[in-house]
């Protein structure tokens, strides 16, 4: 039975100004309505596999389990990074967890959550394929047939085939990154594949093999599954013991120095999404090679991609050009300079702005909220309560709020009172008084909070309790 492991951590600088620090580019919906992680779950239907594994970081659980539950897609855990350590240590926790108690020796099938695959059919045909070299205790990366002399990906040398339908290949070596000649020499000579991340292996060959190259990052991912703490449906490994591993990828960790390792070459129109030029590469486009998506006009443009969120974009004799606009950032590039998009990134953060680490609208396990207006001594928010969900009982120290019921009803904590507010009325919650938020109902609560005080920072919340397990 084949184990999924999907991670899904990471940041996604490069597509700034949607991709955030706490809502990157795998929780979005890139390449059509479902988010690139939804697509990663639902592109497992067919195969003989269990629900997924998950690996995500703390700041991205309740996305995580919430973007699950949106398309009914189960799971069997999530397990949160208490710092992103890159994909040896990350795949040694889910091993690790995977034949804990000794029942269970599944095949992981690793996959990430932000790659966009266009031929499912293809990519599960690759998945069967490799099947019997990882039961027969080889460790399977998947090899992309590559299309162009592309500089932005390691590639992969094959050597002989391991069976007669040359359905799989000997690995003989893992290459960087190379410049143009040196790709193109590589896509003539048929010898190489791009290096997709992707692998598949028995969960115990991986440890054998961790444990024989990198025992270090093993004996660090042991104590810290060893020390591991169970809440809802995640997984806390040991946050000390784990800080204290290697920073390590599978392929320098154990792929370039195992003896069996095997690539399987996979032709499924597969795109990492690296960049809002390899966006517009997967992406549809007009006459004229221009992307639009969203209210955009486009008038003597060619080879663009326009994205508007809520505002109408007209571009006039543009060439190359991504445009991005966002609730809080418009982004202007020349499509060959996306790469350094991740600058103005490291500028925002330097300047610790708000840009880089969040979106106007915040995800939250109970819903999300939407900053609407502020100033100097007030915000307005939009807050939207999903059905039996529940805010944490809290109060403030520099803020008072009123609460305007907008649609739905809400059930209202208040110091000793309990009541409840239905729409087109208000109540105020006083500076320094306990309070908490839910919603009874069916159908989602909507309402306008007005926040007023000396200081509106959401780190003036203190959590008396809270079901989410935030206190």
């Amino acid at each position: 039975m084949i184990l999924p492991v999907i991670m899904a951590g990471g940041s996604g600088t490069r597509l700034w100004p949607l991709s955030r620090k706490l809502f990157p580019k795998q929780f979005l919906p890139l390449t059509d309505d479902a988010s690139m992680l939804q697509n990663t779950c639902t592109r497992l239907v067919g195969l003989d596999a269990q629900p997924p594994m998950l690996i995500c970081g703390d700041d991205h659980r309740f996305i995580v389990a919430e973007q699950l539950r949106e398309v009914g897609e189960a799971h069997s855990g999530i397990l949160l990074e208490p710092a992103g350590r890159n994909t040896a240590p990350a795949v040694a926790l889910a091993a690790l967890r995977a034949v804990a108690g000794g029942k269970e020796d599944p095949l992981l099938l690793v996959l990430a959550a932000d790659h966009a695959i266009k031929d499912v059919a293809a990519f599960q045909a690759a998945v069967n394929q490799a099947i019997p070299r990882a039961e027969a205790g080889k460790l399977v990366t998947f090899g992309i047939v590559p299309t162009a002399p592309e500089t932005g990906y390691g590639y992969i040398r094959k050597a002989a085939a391991v069976d007669e339908a040359a359905t799989a290949f000997a690995v003989e070596q893992f290459v960087e990154k190379p410049d143009l000649a040196t790709a193109e020499q590589y896509l003539s000579s048929g010898e190489f594949c791009w290096n997709s991340g992707l692998f598949m292996f028995r969960a115990s060959r991986y440890i054998e093999e961790l444990a024989k190259f990198r025992p270090d990052i093993l004996e660090a991912c042991e104590k810290a599954m060893q020390g591991a703490t169970f809440d809802v449906d995640f997984v806390r490994p040991a946050s000390d013991a784990f800080l204290a591993c290697a920073d390590e990828s599978i392929d320098y960790a154990v792929m370039e120095h195992t003896r069996d390792a095997v690539v399987v070459p996979m032709d499924c129109g597969w795109n990492d999404v690296g960049s809002w030029s390899a966006l517009w590469e997967v992406s549809d486009k007009d006459e004229n090679g221009n992307t639009a998506k969203g209210d955009v006009i486009l008038q003597d443009s060619r080879n663009c991609f326009v994205q508007s969120d809520s505002k109408l974009i007209a571009t006039v004799g543009l060439d190359n050009v991504v445009v991005v606009e966002s609730d809080d950032a418009i982004l202007v590039a020349a499509k060959d300079r996306v790469q350094d998009i991740k600058k103005v990134v490291e500028k925002l953060k330097a300047e610790n702005r708000s840009e880089a680490q969040l979106h106007r609208k915040v995800y939250r396990p109970w819903g999300y909220y939407d900053s609407v207006d502020y100033g100097e001594r007030f915000q307005v928010k939009r807050i939207v309560v999903n059905p039996g969900a529940q805010l944490s009982l809290q109060m403030h120290h520099h803020r008072a709020e009123h609460w305007i019921v907008v649609s739905g009803t809400a059930n209202v904590t208040c110091g000793e009172k309990e009541f409840l507010v239905t729409e087109n009325q208000s109540t105020y919650i006083p500076l320094g008084e306990v309070h908490r938020l839910d919603n009874p109902g069916t159908i989602p609560l909507e309402l306008i909070e007005v926040q007023s005080g000396s200081y509106l920072g959401e780190d003036d919340i203190v959590r008396l309790e809270d079901r989410y397990a935030r206190t």
